[in-house]
């Protein structure tokens, strides 16, 4: 059974999980049987006990292996995995990793994920491991020296170890961990360094997504070419720095200040502005005034309209007509 990365064990009427998985759930899913996400239940007789595998994300396995269950590790697929740190301190031993690193060719952050070097070391045990080792994950692990070599042998057996002895359960995991701080990736309120004030950073090898802190775990060798570093940003939000306006947006808004308050008024009442120069258009000599144009005035004929100052009775019209 491979919990992949959010697979895990659920006993009926017993909280097996870690706390951080409850505080996800709502209150009608705690006592919930079978458990959300289920994928796999099995149940015993004597005594009867009832669990279920649960895995959100089905990056988890469950396979049948029919063999006796001491010898499980002699059948495939665990046959083709390497040492255990936990289990099997008999074979990984500090020599054991020595060779390893010296025969292989590639970063010391892909060499430990590797599960035929030594099993079960995932993503964030890789980071925590090489974190308490202070090493660099994209340097080619065939070059560090004894002391490295050394230094990360013992990280992975406390780390491992300590692991093991709480159950997984990261709330009792020691506090000076790099575990607690680094899951924010990408997301507001990220934590963007160490409480020692020391920043996290971001980079990939090997294929996954590997968290680090550049000021500690420095590069001592060769490292692998055009791996790029991502600082991670604090969830916070920074000021942006103000735009500055253009030349032209400055001259209009100071035109504008400076106009006269007839001018804007005549501009609300909707009356049309005066044409523009054109700006590069040579100034023209003032063109000299034209003379009004002539009023035309339609007049009369001058025998339908009477002499200025004599009038004409009514009779002498009707006689003239």
């Amino acid at each position: 059974m491979h919990f992949g990365m959010t697979g895990w064990i659920h006993i009926k009427g017993d909280r097996t999980a870690y706390t951080n998985y409850y505080k996800k759930m709502k209150p009608e899913e705690m006592d919930a049987w079978p458990p959300k996400y289920w994928k796999f239940q099995l149940r015993t007789e004597n005594p009867a006990v009832e669990i279920a595998f649960t895995d959100p994300r089905r990056f988890g396995r469950v396979r049948l292996v029919d063999c006796p269950g001491d010898k499980i590790r002699q059948y495939s697929p665990l046959v083709e995995n390497g040492p255990d740190p936990v289990v099997d301190t008999d074979v990984f031993t500090e020599e054991y990793l020595r060779k390893k690193m010296h025969l292989r060719h590639v970063p010391i952050k892909a060499l430990i994920l590797d599960q035929t070097v030594i099993s079960g070391i995932g993503n964030w045990v890789g980071d925590e491991v090489l974190y308490q080792a202070k090493l660099h994950p994209e340097q080619y692990c065939d070059d560090f020296s004894d002391e490295q070599i050394k230094k990360l042998y013992e990280a992975i057996r406390y780390v491992c170890q300590f692991a093991v002895d709480k159950l997984g359960d990261s709330d009792q995991f020691p506090e000076d961990w790099m575990f607690h701080y680094r899951w924010g990736k990408g997301s507001k309120g990220a934590v963007s360094h160490l409480p020692s004030g020391e920043k996290l950073a971001f980079l990939t090898v090997g294929g996954r997504t590997s968290c680090y802190v550049p000021e500690l775990q420095k590069k001592s060798g060769r490292v692998v070419p055009g791996v790029k570093e991502e600082l991670v940003e604090s969830g916070e939000e920074e000021p942006k720095p103000k735009k500055k306006a253009s030349r032209a947006k400055v001259k209009a808004i100071k035109l504008e200040e400076d106009e006269p308050k007839n001018e804007k008024k005549r501009k609300a009442e909707g009356d049309e502005p005066p044409a523009k120069k054109s700006r590069g258009a040579p100034k023209k000599p003032p063109a000299a005034p034209k003379a009004e144009a002539a009023k035309v005035q339609v007049t009369p004929a001058a025998e339908d309209k009477p002499a200025l100052g004599k009038r004409r009775s009514g009779r002498l019209q009707q006689k003239a007509v």
